[in-house]
């Protein structure tokens, strides 16, 4: 299993930040990859089973070297503690939230299957993937945590 996570310290209640990272429109905002997202029909919000896709782009600084769309599935929402969707049915994103005095210690993750043939050389060996994925979500959550503490 290919995995990574990433963690953070947010000063503000469990309840806002899991309200900011379930409300995947605003995913854009934080993160350097997601570019935008949106609840598929019939969702409007995160609910085991709801769908969304979110857009994606890989850059090297001013150059765009891809652009994607992801469909994703809610595998896991418990309020103030964890959302966890799969990607394309392949990766699967989890974040753990635990308050204590207030603040709200953040553990961002994601795992998948390793990747094999020309996958493995081009994303895993010449893309640095999973280290990329690592830093990605190191600035998000960041990036997360300005806004929400602003």
């Amino acid at each position: 299993m290919a995995e990574g996570s990433a963690s953070i310290v947010i000063n503000r209640p469990a309840s806002e930040v899991f309200d900011a990272i379930t409300d995947i429109t605003r995913m854009g905002e934080w993160s350097p990859e997601c570019t935008g997202g949106r609840w598929l029909d019939p969702a409007t919000g995160p609910a085991v089973g709801a769908k969304f896709e979110g857009d994606n782009a890989a850059c090297l600084g001013p150059l765009t070297l891809k652009r994607w769309t992801t469909t994703s599935e809610i595998t896991e929402c418990t309020p103030d503690r964890v959302f966890e969707f799969v990607a394309e049915g392949h990766t699967t994103w989890r974040y753990e939230l635990t308050e204590r005095d207030g603040a709200t210690s953040v553990t961002e993750s994601f795992g998948h299957e390793p990747y094999v043939g020309w996958q493995k050389y081009v994303y895993g060996m010449l893309g640095q993937r999973e280290k990329g994925m690592v830093k990605g979500m190191k600035q998000t959550l960041a990036r997360m945590k300005t806004t929400l503490e602003t």
